[in-house]
């Protein structure tokens, strides 16, 4: 994975379509989900060989009218703060507006790297009149038209150019554990206990992000990266804001992480961001663990754990095969239980099956319960492999995959997991022509 770009700007100047172009008409689409609002935010792109995520700020805007200055300022500032490369957009038709130039000025005191695109260039008058946007002090800019992609090519050409090199050899051969949720759940603290006081068995990798903070843990017979979301430094205040940040420091982490800790707060429950980062976390295949924090606060009885746990995987349905586990960072409870628990997700996750011990057991499941036929073709599957996938991925070879349905998916996911341990690990079953 190579990283995250930005895409801001003033509302109606293009940004969402250009976010469209990006992630769903190039051929090497990755995937995309849904964001913290009713727009998608976030999504894949390929280009040259890197595969990076694409955020669209303009999702976190509801209405035009009634946009403040101030609001999209500190979606900017965010973006800032955990993008690798900021596209800025603007609009030749509009030419420079005071809020274009107010942006400008927060992007030109920023450390990142700032591309400035001028859209609804579609002839050769609005070229002309592109060379405005010079006045905005932030050097050399884009042309582009994102409805019909004229000059897109060019502008994702510098993306990738400026975007970070994946971590060294001896990084990704290690294991790779983010702490990720909401603010305010425990995040630091959890880090913070886990990499402890003694800070000559811990050493900070160079090269990582400056964002998300990578440290690699080598104690107890451990060894693994870990990836703290909170991050060190101070932040400025994103109340109105904070669906935004949160998705944008899981992303962060999710890019390089193999297993997601999920932190939960206790007393408040599983909440619509925490829904949020979980689906994150499940379209991008990654392990996941659920740390319920300040289980310390939380008023108990006989059957508490029970109830809360049963109400949270009928929550998380279809997907609910995941460690849950009970902690409290401050008071230092159940902390051990993390790490045992995550290498267990993370080997899941590793885990490969030989073909004849797969088709032994899956034929059985399938001859238990053949596919339903349709329209009086009967539905034959063959045999199942393995495919070679950084997560569980396997693929059933049919007379008729076309005509097999999402429950008789299910059914077959459900006796892989019955029958291998995948708990805490997405699986993708695919259908082939035999």
């Amino acid at each position: 994975m190579s990283g995250i770009l930005a895409i801001v700007g003033r509302p109606n100047v293009g940004k969402s379509t250009l976010f469209n172009r990006l992630i769903e008409r190039r051929e090497a689409i990755v995937d995309d989900i849904s964001g913290v609002t009713r727009d998608r935010i976030y999504g894949k792109c390929e280009w040259n060989g890197k595969i990076f995520s694409v955020v669209d700020t303009g999702g976190f805007v509801d209405n035009s009218s009634d946009v403040f200055e101030k609001e999209i300022a500190a979606q900017v500032r965010i973006a800032i703060n955990e993008a690798d490369v900021i596209v800025f957009v603007v609009d030749v038709e509009s030419g420079i507006t005071d809020l274009d130039s107010t942006l400008s000025g927060i992007l030109r005191k920023s450390n990142k790297p700032v591309l400035t695109v001028v859209n609804k260039v579609d002839n050769s008058a609005r070229l002309q009149q592109a060379y405005e946007f010079y006045n905005l002090g932030l050097g050399d800019f884009f042309s582009i038209s994102a409805v019909n992609g004229s000059g897109t090519g060019d502008l994702l050409d510098k993306v990738t150019e400026l975007l970070p090199e994946t971590a060294n050899e001896e990084e990704l051969e290690l294991p790779r554990f983010a702490i990720v949720g909401r603010p305010n759940v425990g995040k630091s603290s959890l880090a913070n206990v886990l990499i402890g006081e003694d800070r000559n068995i811990v050493t900070d990798i160079a090269g990582t992000t400056r964002d998300a903070i990578h440290t690699r843990y080598k104690k107890y017979g451990h060894d693994f990266i870990l990836i703290d979301t909170a991050g060190l430094r101070k932040k400025q205040k994103v109340n109105e804001n904070l669906e935004f940040y949160s998705v944008m420091r899981a992303i962060r982490a999710l890019e390089f992480s193999d297993v997601c800790l999920l932190m939960i707060d206790a007393t408040l429950g599983f909440e619509a961001q925490d829904m949020n980062i979980f689906h994150l976390a499940v379209k991008n295949r990654k392990g996941i663990v659920i740390l319920v924090n300040k289980w310390d606060l939380v008023e108990k009885e006989t059957n508490t754990v029970k109830y809360f746990e049963k109400n949270l995987k009928n929550i998380l349905a279809p997907f609910n095969d995941v460690p849950i586990l009970f902690i409290s960072a401050k008071e230092k409870q159940r902390i051990n239980k993390v790490l045992e628990i995550a290498l267990k997700v993370y080997n899941n996750r590793a885990k490969r099956i030989s073909t004849g011990k797969l088709n032994e057991i899956m034929q059985e499941a399938i001859e238990a319960y053949h596919p339903p036929a349709i329209k009086g073709k009967h539905i034959k599957i063959k045999y199942v492999t393995q495919l070679k996938s950084p997560a569980p991925t396997f693929a059933f070879f049919a007379n008729l995959p076309q005509y097999i349905k999402e429950p008789y998916r299910r059914y077959l996911e459900n006796k892989l997991r019955e029958n291998f341990d995948f708990t805490g690990v997405p699986i993708q079953v695919y259908f082939r022509k035999k």
